[in-house]
């Protein structure tokens, strides 16, 4: 069962369709309407074709849950908690559970597999993590993607890692749910910076220099967060990062670009009409790390532009001058 109606939920069930039946929950009933009559998705990836004898789509959540052994939740963080609001714990104790979502859930400032673990008793063996470095428009596209599945229990991981193994599609396997899922969470705040800078006249030669301090960044938060022995430099982690503090695909980058072009947050948030996880990440990962007081510059210089008002050129300004 595949969660959410966006980019990457609508990416997913492509993949999945092709060799799988895939129940797929999608909030609104008109987009389901709107999928069964024309075989695409109205709002994201539109070109992509819905096989739906492969695919069953409806509205009914509980349903969808309870419809196959595995889940896929592909729903903004902000988002996730009233979205499982009337879900039962026993919904989901005996599923095994993926996450693509690549943010914080704000009501209880968790990523999403401790959310599920607290919040619906999902043994931690039984949940995973979907990452990078990957585009949803990318994987419609057909263009040769990556991926990487994290979970404890390697044999669910590998699981899903050969649904989703294809043609264009490669996939990793790792056991390391925290990290990756920090992560993954950590460079699209980066990215947002990356947007900032672009859309302040920075050129490449400094956001060579910013993204390269942002993956120590990382890792010094994911290692404070889940210390365990990792390479920072695998795709799971600088692969994720490059990706999207550089593709022209990335929300969070074009958010921030916006801002650094004078946006303001609203009105960025207005003329996107998409999420940027980034926004929401930024927030928690502040208040997270008044717990670990992890050294993390750029995280901060993001948080005082969006939330306090700070002048994106000033705190650029500041930024560029202690970083290299």
């Amino acid at each position: 069962s595949v969660i959410g109606g966006g980019s990457w939920a609508t990416a997913l069930v492509k993949v999945l369709s092709d060799r799988n039946k895939v129940n797929w929950w999608v909030r609104k009933e008109e987009t389901r309407d709107f999928i069964k009559q024309h075989r695409h998705n109205p709002n994201y990836l539109t070109d992509v074709e819905i096989r739906l004898e492969h695919v069953d789509v409806g509205c009914d959540l509980e349903a969808a849950l309870s419809a196959g052994d595995m889940v896929v939740l592909a729903v903004p963080s902000a988002f996730l908690h009233p979205t499982m609001a009337g879900i039962k714990p026993g919904t989901l104790r005996s599923r095994t559970v993926f996450s693509a979502i690549k943010g914080i859930v704000p009501e209880s400032l968790s990523v999403v597999g401790d959310y599920m673990h607290r919040q619906f008793d999902i043994p931690v063996d039984r949940i995973g993590v979907i990452t990078g470095p990957c585009h949803a428009e990318e994987v419609a596209l057909e263009k040769l993607s990556y991926l990487t599945i994290a979970c404890q229990d390697t044999v669910r991981a590998e699981q899903l890692g050969s649904m989703l193994t294809c043609r264009y599609l490669n996939t990793a396997i790792s056991d390391d749910i925290y990290g990756t899922e920090y992560a993954a969470v950590l460079k699209n705040v980066i990215a947002i910076a990356s947007g900032i800078c672009r859309g302040l006249g920075y050129g490449d030669n400094f956001q060579a220099v910013l993204i390269a301090s942002a993956i120590r960044e990382i890792k010094r938060f994911v290692d404070a967060v889940h210390p365990i022995s990792r390479d920072i430099n695998d795709a799971a982690y600088l692969g994720d990062l490059l990706v999207t503090a550089y593709s022209q695909f990335s929300r969070n980058r074009m958010f921030g670009n916006m801002i650094g072009k004078g946006y303001s947050v609203h009105s960025a948030q207005m003329e996107m009409k998409m999420v940027a996880e980034g926004y929401y990440a930024v927030r928690c990962i502040h208040e997270l790390n008044k717990k670990h007081n992890a050294s993390l510059p750029i995280c901060n210089a993001v948080y005082r532009i969006l939330y306090e008002n700070a002048s994106p050129r000033q705190e650029m300004a500041t930024l560029s001058a202690s970083l290299g």
